[in-house]
């Protein structure tokens, strides 16, 4: 399959305009496709943007492009999941797992102080893990982590195997956590649903794999996070052209996954 011509499907949905003009992100997401599976790729995206809960789109944007770049394929992070009992708690270990990652903790706290002003950027923040300040300079944008899919059923035998949620949420989450962490110039992620009716989070990183939190903000609140922290030792316009360009397929063999969570 991986020798096929592949496909990059990606899907915004706003309220109130475009992205661009001003309007409220209802919601995004992307497949990497076969041509012949083009047509179930954007059925599924459509669906995803018109049922999402934070309210019904007024535009919505469908485009998908051919991928020239050759395909990297990953194995998927380890995962454990931290049972929390507040939003607080969650975020006290959150801030825990970041430091555990290798991210300062006066980093981590001049990063938390920033949130209030990235309210409602579509992609990521990125942080200088030395400084703090924020380098991507993207302002409401941020930068949006793309071409990314899991390898046909593997992704179910992957969550049946270890008895997780086959949940498109993690799905598409933890491509992207696995991608972003592969690049050494990635310290960790912290990230966060803006959605209304999800509240869970998670901490990434190669020390420290997916480290899902069950409570990261109160429901209700539609704010989301995705702060990346960055060593700017490496380059970073080379880095954000993997996070945006680079193809990723995740793939995962139960016989070949020695690994110990």
């Amino acid at each position: 399959m991986l020798d096929d011509k592949f496909y990059s499907v990606r899907m915004r949905a706003s309220k109130d305009g475009a992205h661009e003009h001003g309007g409220k992100h209802i919601s995004g997401g992307e497949l990497l496709s076969p041509y012949s599976g083009l047509q179930q790729a954007v059925n599924a995206l459509l669906e995803k943007g018109l049922t999402h809960s934070r309210g019904k789109p007024e535009f919505m944007q469908i485009q998908f492009e051919l991928l020239n770049e050759q395909i990297k394929r990953l194995q998927p992070l380890t995962v454990q999941t931290n049972e929390v009992e507040s939003a607080e708690i969650g975020r006290v270990l959150a801030c825990r797992l970041l430091e555990k990652s290798g991210v300062p903790k006066k980093i981590i706290d001049k990063a938390l102080e920033q949130m209030a002003d990235c309210s409602g950027i579509r992609g990521a923040i990125l942080i200088d893990s030395h400084s703090g300040k924020r380098i991507d300079k993207r302002s409401a944008k941020g930068v949006r982590v793309s071409r990314m899919d899991w390898v046909d059923n593997d992704f179910n035998n992957w969550a049946n195997h270890y008895q997780l949620p086959q949940h498109s949420r993690l799905k598409e989450a933890l491509a992207l956590a696995t991608k972003v962490s592969e690049h050494p110039a990635t310290i960790a992620e912290l990230c966060w649903s803006d959605d209304p009716d999800y509240i869970t989070g998670y901490v990434a990183s190669r020390k420290i794999g997916y480290q899902r939190i069950t409570k990261l903000k109160e429901y209700g609140d539609e704010h989301g996070c995705r702060i990346f922290f960055v060593d700017t030792f490496h380059d970073v316009n080379s880095y954000i052209n993997y996070l945006e360009k680079q193809p990723i397929f995740i793939e995962w063999e139960e016989e070949n996954d020695t690994r110990i969570d």
